[in-house]
Formats: C-alpha cells, structure tokens, sequence
C-alpha cells in the first residue's frame, strides 16, 4: 500500500441513497456483483422496518431502488448479510427474528423466519462457504445455525458467554472460526476443532486486561489475508491484532489473537464501524458524522507496524455515521449509513 501515501487522496460523493424514512443502520454489498459486467448490488436497513435492495445502473451510472423489502419485520432491522452466493440475504431485526430472502426472478421473498433470541437480534453473519449463519442479540447470546436444504435453517450451538448485549458476530474470511463484540467491552473468538461435532467452544477472549477496549466493542473486520483484524470502540480507539493463521489452517490448533497496535487520538466521538478493504486501507464511522481512512505507515517503528490516517472526511453525513463498507467490485467503493436516513457511495479518488 505504499502508493497510497506519495499522493493525496479525497473522498468524492458519487451518490446520495434516499427512500429510508429512518436511520439507516447497516448496509452489505453483494460479493457475487459488481464484475464482468454484473452491476453492483446493496443492500440497507433501517429503522424503518424495511431493507431496500440498490442496483447501479451500468449506463447512467446512477444507482436506483429495485425493491423494498417490507411487512416481514416488525420492529427495526438492525443488520444484514449476503450470502457468499449472492443468492440470499439474511436481515436480522429488533422483533427477535433473523429473515432469510430469496431472489426469485427479481422478486425477493421470504423463504425462511429463525426464532429463538429472546429479544432484539443484533447481527447476522455467513461463513465464508454460506453453510453455517451466525445471529446475537441483546439476550448475550451467539446462535449458529446451519444452512440445510430447502432453504431450512436449524440451531446447531448456542454459545453463551458475554455479560451484555452482543452488538456483532463476524465470520473469519477464510476458517470457520467465529468473532463476536459486545457492550461488556470485550471481543470473544469461538471455534469447533472438529466442525461436524458442532462443540462450539469460547477459545479466546480479548479483554482490557490483554490490551483490548476499555468500553464497547462495536465491530470489527479483517484483512484480506485474514492474518491481521481491526476493532472499534466507545472508547474512542481503533485495534490492530495478529495471528499465525497457517498455524490454524495446517490444524495445529488454535492460535491466538495478539495485540499490535492501537489508533487513538483521531477519533472523538464513539466508533460505530470499521471495514478493511482488498487493498488495505482501514475505513471508520462514527458519532461525529465522519468517515475516516487509514493505512500502514512505511514509516513503521522497528517494534511492529504503524498506522496513520490516509483522509478524513468532515460531514460526511448530517448525523452519526453508523457502517462504512469497501465495495467487492474492481472500482473500490465505499458505502456509508446514518442516522440521517441516507446512504451515501464514495469513491477514492487521488488529487494529483
């Protein structure tokens, strides 16, 4: 990434989603689009109780509202997740229940409703082959449900272990080792060593005690090589971690998560959300309604890495900025929510 710092780069406004007629809280790009000459597809939901499904138009270039997705959930939809295929999208929703849709000839229906949190679902998240689907809730529990035919979805582990509400689960991108944050401050890493027994165990939890957040953890997200994740806090910081991934991926085991650095002091307001893209630049958004980027510094102190801010985008939005998220296209785009009921698609762009 070194080419990034010998220019300057901006953010440049390409467009501004409107429909939502209340916070918009997530957004997820779907991976199967955006490449030989399929247009690029997302998804948003709000609390308004809808998810809406946007499409760029390959030849006005404009993106346009393709459906809305409504009277399935009752109360405020919260996250939601495209499956690896592409097929299917996962919406998880403050009326306790995780909705699985199908696109049927344009159309998206309703294929499957998984019960079981006691109260709001807070995240849903696929593995990276689309067989297993992870949900958490206010109720402090991680739900894993494995994907069956006919679109059925049964509970194979419910994992508890966090003192409070759990605010997201993320899949690593490439093993079947789960991550979840909460509002008790930590992350906790779960993991089956043997998948098929579904013995779901909390291998690993990152605390303040280990150099983890001292409030809030609200995401987190991984590089491309999954050998390095990114964390984001109430407590103002963004955290870098590392692990020996060929260590797990040649099945010696576990292998922790380890401390290696932290950004603090760019940030003022609560961090709502991080995302690290192909190319490795570090997006974040938070209270303050900016979007800021970073990436590692060639000028890395002989201890380890460093990272520095790339750009800062002041206003991004009129109010908090609640998931940034790296489009998986060629063009990397990045997508932005908010409190203001928009979504907002950026494009880095370099001054020179």
């Amino acid at each position: 990434m070194e080419f990034l710092e010998e220019a300057n780069y901006q953010l440049k406004e390409i467009q501004t989603l409107e429909g939502h007629t209340d916070r918009v809280w997530s957004l997820a790009w779907n991976s199967s689009t955006g490449r030989d000459g399929v247009p690029p597809l997302l998804a948003s939901c709000s609390g308004d109780k809808t998810v809406r499904i946007w499409e760029r138009n390959l030849s006005s270039r404009s993106w346009d509202c393709k459906a809305v997705l409504d009277e399935t959930h009752t109360r405020t939809v919260r996250s939601c997740a495209w499956s690896p295929s592409g097929k299917l999208l996962a919406t998880a929703s403050f009326d306790a229940t995780t909705a699985i849709w199908e696109n049927i000839g344009g159309d998206y229906e309703c294929v499957s409703t998984l019960e079981g949190h006691e109260n709001e679902v807070k995240s849903v998240a696929w593995n990276a082959s689309g067989s297993l689907l992870a949900t958490c809730s206010r109720d402090k529990s991680v739900w894993i449900w494995e994907a069956m035919p006919g679109n059925e979805f049964e509970c194979v582990s419910v994992l508890q272990g966090h003192a409070q509400d759990v605010k997201m689960v993320q899949w690593h991108p490439t093993m079947d080792v789960l991550f979840s944050c909460s509002y008790d401050n930590t992350i906790k890493v779960w993991w089956a060593e043997d998948v098929d027994s579904d013995n779901w165990q909390c291998v690993q939890t990152i605390g303040e005690s280990n150099n983890g957040h001292s409030s809030t953890v609200w995401a987190l997200s991984f590089n491309a090589e999954g050998d390095k994740m990114v964390s984001c806090s109430d407590d103002l910081t963004l955290k870098i971690w590392e692990a020996d991934i060929t260590r797990m991926q040649s099945g010696d085991g576990y292998a922790p998560w380890r401390h290696m650095c932290t950004l603090s002091g760019y940030h003022d307001r609560t961090i709502f959300s991080v995302h690290w893209s192909r190319e490795g630049i570090i997006a974040s958004g938070a209270a303050d309604d900016a979007v800021r980027l970073f990436v590692e510094s060639k000028d890395a102190l002989i201890d380890g890495p460093s990272y520095k801010m790339l750009l800062k985008k002041e206003k991004a939005h009129d109010m908090d900025v609640n998931s940034v998220q790296w489009s998986p296209g060629e063009r990397p785009l990045l997508a932005s929510t908010s409190d203001d009921g928009t979504i907002k698609i950026w494009e880095l762009a370099s001054t020179l």
